[in-house]
């Protein structure tokens, strides 16, 4: 019999990881040994597996500084129009295995560890995650800088560098407590600081009015120093430039105030200043009106803006020594994205530099900047809004609060001219909300500072159209567009599931990968049944892989051949985790009786809860709570499992959506503005069951809505509910399964030493639950047994697998960021490959 192939004689079969050519190979192992050599501290002989990282990390980076230099200068010689991304944001994971993708070096470099006596993939572990976002609108970015370099767009990505990133997540005793994230403890190889570029931010002062113009005086000043990170597009040559700022004290800092109590004191304070890029605030969807987080907003927003306009008058314009001065001609050569309001301070920054700094009009500053300026809205929910406190602004940014008054005074202006008489309509619409406290509304300033507003789905962009934005969608309807987000198929399949990638490369060739919609080919092997047999193995090696990480790192033992079900994002009350936890509890109480014949299923929840989110941390104790009793009942063994997956994060999601069955999209209908996990399950051959919301409206349309498990409410029959008054007493009454398992709740079954523990849930349940779950529950329920019966038949579970892959293509960054480029940005995006160094004479 055959010796079963080793994992990396399995992984040099691979084909789309690139050709592993002998010079290639011979090359690599030169520049790692020559890496390792001088990155060693001297006095050290023993090499540890981190300095064996840091020689492959920078092993492959050699490959990403010639392309990288090459692209900019092609940049500055074509002066292409420039598109800056804004985001608080970038939710990156890993840099190394995404990059010897992109390049094509995958097998080279697996083949040249090998031959050193190394494992690659053991080297990627040691690898930190940049969790530099929270959740969703932080991967988006992320994904849209990928697209952005493979489409060709001369694009850069603008944060801040936060020194603690999202933090780590360890379950104690079934509690979620947080530690913080260094993640740049042993330094990052694919970063190089530029104090070249560095530039000054001011805050505070006051605003003075003099012949000359408006100045903004006295103010504290921090320096932002810029960390520049490559971005490669695939396989093109590209690579595009992510600018992280982080905030320095300049060397004179409190040392001029003699009211300072001396010298060291002054030292000591730079710490102040510096604390803006320390951490990044761990919120998803709330807003937490801090000071610190207004700093931060602010911070990027102004160093960006200085470098935007230094790169744009320095531009080359057919000559050597022209300089552009007329800035007249900015929305020609720049687009600028505001991903969320977070970073809306943008608007009034690029008025103050244009009014008082340039000193152009107003009214020509302001046709610069609308179309300049483009703002995406990623939330409907009321808490999540941004609204500033007058009074913070007033002291942090006073020349701001004055443009934003005149930006408002115009505005208003406007708005009456349209609706004479309508004052309630100007009330809704003014940028500054009238109460206890006066608040400036940042969704309505970037509206009135945008040319183009989307929505990232399209039901998401025609609820803010009817809802929130109603009265600015009426007044300027064009603005209003919708762009529904999208996944890097690069990181979310070629990398993270390459066996996948490899079966559908033997049948539709390897172009899909930069073309997603050509996975539409799949289509002709749905009955085929090598292909079927090809993609239930895949998905299985990827359970037992997953299986077997699972028990070396958290110590559990799982049935690889039960149904995977996952659910995995943040906890959060609109993703209704708990509607999760009643199906859990149903499904054991049941699984309780021997009579019943059930398809075993591992149900797998994971996510991190915003530290002052109390909800959230206790439904993450009811979850391991529930588990706890669940998989200590000899009863139930190994048919039904629950497993909370600790610290879920981008490396996480790579091993766990290849593995999963079905993916959990559950969040009550109008709520989740996307969701893009809900792309990657799809695109990586788990089955969805979901509500109608978010981009699974579309998922349904474009692989067949009898293809995806589909239930509850829809838009129409939520606000039905809410104009009748849901009543989920009358649920608990009619629906004896669901009064089981919320008397088992409420009664202790599953904390028997805190009968009480979980009193605060059972009443938000019961009595204020905004996200209706008991509404959904029977539906559920049902559909969840739809689930069982068809995974009970393989082979049609399997050919359901490959229509939902087949309909992915939609769903790819590319297609996205393509709709941006041509319909807001005004710039056209190409796969045409720019020559590599090498290749020049």
């Amino acid at each position: 019999m055959a010796k079963p192939l080793t994992d990396q004689e399995k992984r040099k079969q691979i084909s789309v990881r690139g050709l592993a050519g002998l010079e290639n190979v011979a090359d690599l192992k030169t520049n790692f040994n020559r890496h390792l050599h001088f990155t060693l501290v001297k006095d050290r002989n023993v090499a540890t597996k981190r300095d064996y990282y840091f020689a492959l990390a920078n092993t492959v980076r050699d490959h990403l500084v010639g392309r990288w230099i090459r692209t900019q200068q092609h940049y500055y010689e074509k002066d292409p129009k420039r598109v800056y991304y804004l985001s608080l944001e970038f939710y990156m994971g890993r840099t190394l295995q995404n990059t010897m993708v992109n390049l094509a070096l995958e097998n080279a470099c697996d083949e040249a560890t090998y031959q050193l006596g190394l494992d690659m993939e053991e080297l990627q572990d040691m690898e930190e995650d940049a969790g530099l976002g929270n959740g969703g609108l932080g991967r988006l970015a992320a994904c849209f800088l990928d697209s952005m370099a493979s489409l060709g767009l001369a694009a850069y990505g603008y944060g801040i560098r936060y020194e603690f990133g999202i933090f780590n997540q360890k379950i104690v005793s079934g509690w979620q407590v947080e530690e913080a994230d260094d993640w740049l403890r042993y330094g990052n190889p694919w970063e190089k600081a530029r104090p070249e570029y560095m530039r000054p931010v001011h805050f505070y002062g006051r605003v003075e009015y003099t012949d000359e113009g408006v100045k903004w005086v006295d103010t504290q000043v921090v320096l932002a120093l810029p960390y520049d990170t490559p971005v490669p597009g695939y396989r093109n040559n590209i690579v595009n430039t992510m600018r992280l700022w982080s905030a320095k004290a300049p060397c004179d800092f409190n040392l001029k105030d003699f009211n300072v109590g001396g010298y060291i004191q002054a030292v000591l304070d730079r710490n102040l200043a510096e604390n803006i890029s320390r951490v990044l605030y761990p919120n998803d969807n709330f807003f937490e009106g801090k000071e610190l987080r207004l700093k931060q907003e602010y911070f990027v927003v102004a160093a960006t803006l200085q470098d935007i306009i230094r790169r744009f008058k320095a531009s080359k314009f057919g000559s050597t020594d022209f300089v552009r001065l007329d800035l007249s001609t900015l929305p020609d050569k720049v687009a600028i994205q505001l991903n969320d309001t977070h970073p809306a301070l943008a608007i009034p920054e690029l008025m103050r530099i244009l009014v008082d700094t340039e000193k152009l009009s107003w009214e020509k500053a302001w046709d610069i900047v609308v179309r300049t300026c483009a703002y995406t809205n990623h939330t409907v929910l009321p808490e999540a809004l941004e609204r500033w406190p007058i009074d913070l602004f007033k002291t942090l940014l006073p020349r701001h609060l004055d443009i934003i008054y005149e930006i408002n005074r115009r505005h208003l202006e406007r708005i009456s001219k349209l609706y004479p008489g309508d004052n309630d309509r100007l009330r809704r619409m003014s940028l500054i909300e009238e109460g206890d406290a006066k608040k400036i509304n940042m969704a309505h300033l970037c509206i009135v500072g945008s040319h183009a507003v989307n929505g990232v789905a399209r039901i998401h962009s025609e609820i803010i159209k009817k809802t929130v934005f109603k009265d600015f969608y009426e007044a300027d309807p064009q603005k209003f567009q919708n762009k529904t987000n999208g996944i890097t198929p690069r990181r979310w399949l070629v990398m993270c599931n390459p066996g996948l990638a490899e079966a559908i490369a033997e049948r539709i060739g390897e172009d899909y990968i930069c073309d997603l919609d050509q996975l539409k080919g799949l289509l002709n092997f749905v009955d085929n049944d090598a292909f079927i047999r090809d993609v239930a193995q895949v998905k299985q090696e990827n359970k037992m892989k997953f299986a077997a990480y699972l028990e070396e790192h958290y110590k559990v033992k799982i049935n690889p051949s039960s149904l995977f079900d996952v659910q995995v994002k943040r906890i959060h009350e609109y993703k209704r985790q708990l509607l999760n936890c009643l199906h859990i509890i149903t499904l054991y109480n049941r699984r309780r009786n021997p009579k019943n014949q059930w398809t075993p299923r591992t149900i797998m929840i994971g996510g991190k809860a915003a530290p002052g989110y109390h909800t959230a941390k206790m439904i993450i104790k009811l979850i391991t709570s529930i588990g706890d009793v669940v998989n200590n009942d000899p009863v139930v063994g190994d048919n039904l499992k629950v497993i909370f997956l600790e610290n879920y994060r981008v490396t996480l999601a790579e091993k766990v959506i290849p593995a999963a069955d079905l993916s959990e999209q559950i969040s009550t209908a109008g709520t989740e503005a996307s969701g893009t996990g809900n792309m990657k399950f799809m695109l990586n051959g788990a089955l969805t069951i979901g509500t109608m919301d978010g981009a699974n409206v579309e998922m349904a349309e474009e692989a067949g809505e009898e293809n995806l498990f589909i239930f509850g409410m829809r838009v129409e029959d939520v606000e039905a509910l809410d104009k009748k008054g849901y009543d989920a007493l009358s649920y608990y009454n009619r629906i004896p399964e669901l009064k089981q398992a919320m008397d088992q709740i409420s009664g202790g079954s599953f904390s028997p030493n805190q009968p009480d523990l979980f009193k605060d849930l059972v009443n938000l349940l019961m009595h204020h639950d905004r996200f209706k779950v008991f509404a959904d529950y029977e539906d559920y329920i049902s559909c969840q047994e739809k689930v069982n019966a068809l995974y009970k038949n393989p082979k049609e579970w399997t050919k359901k697998v490959i229509r939902n892959i087949a309909g992915c293509g939609k769903f790819s960054s590319d297609r996205t960021i393509s709709q941006y480029a041509k319909e807001i940005w005004g710039v056209e995006p190409s796969l045409e490959k720019i020559a590599a160094p090498d290749d020049l004479q």
